[in-house]
């Protein structure tokens, strides 16, 4: 097991007393675990947000060697993209 190491950290008032309302509630022991378990979700998000910007980098090398200099109609662009945007909605409500 690794060893822990000990920080200070200030917080708003506002988040201490939501801390304290989660342990008086029961739904968290102390404020180390309320913490541990706010950073394994904040390096879960930076973790997806890392994969996201790969995929992203994927993307573009796969565009970027693909060799495909044909022209770009913006129009076709746009009119695609809310497409896409109107289908992802829909799939949301």
């Amino acid at each position: 097991m690794s060893t822990a190491e000990k920080l200070s950290i200030a917080l708003t008032p506002e988040l201490t007393a939501d801390i304290r309302q989660a342990i008086a509630t029961g739904e968290y022991a102390s404020t180390s675990e309320v913490i541990r378990d706010a950073l394994r979700a904040w390096k879960q998000v930076r973790q997806g947000r890392a994969a996201a910007i790969e995929g992203l980098r994927g993307l573009w090398r796969e565009g970027v060697d693909s060799d495909d200099d044909a022209p770009l109609d913006a129009d076709d662009i746009k009119r695609r993209g809310r497409e896409r945007l109107k289908a992802l909605e829909a799939s949301k409500a």
